[in-house]
């Protein structure tokens, strides 16, 4: 399991507890490890695309 997931997964968890609690520190918490997730999701995204642009662009060169 990566990173991101697990954030998310910590996140989910926490925020559920502060629903269920009345914490709204935690369930604030638990949405901001959600995004974290969702970021780290999108870097991992964007950084293969640019990988894939750049492996594209070497095989031009070979031509």
């Amino acid at each position: 399991m990566g990173e991101s997931a697990m954030d998310k997964m910590k996140g989910k968890a926490k925020e559920a507890v502060g629903k269920v609690t009345g914490d709204r520190r935690s369930e604030s918490e638990g949405k901001t490890d959600q995004a974290k997730g969702d970021a780290k999701d999108t870097a991992d995204q964007l950084r293969e695309r640019a990988k894939g642009i750049g492996d594209s662009m070497k095989g031009d060169d070979r031509h």
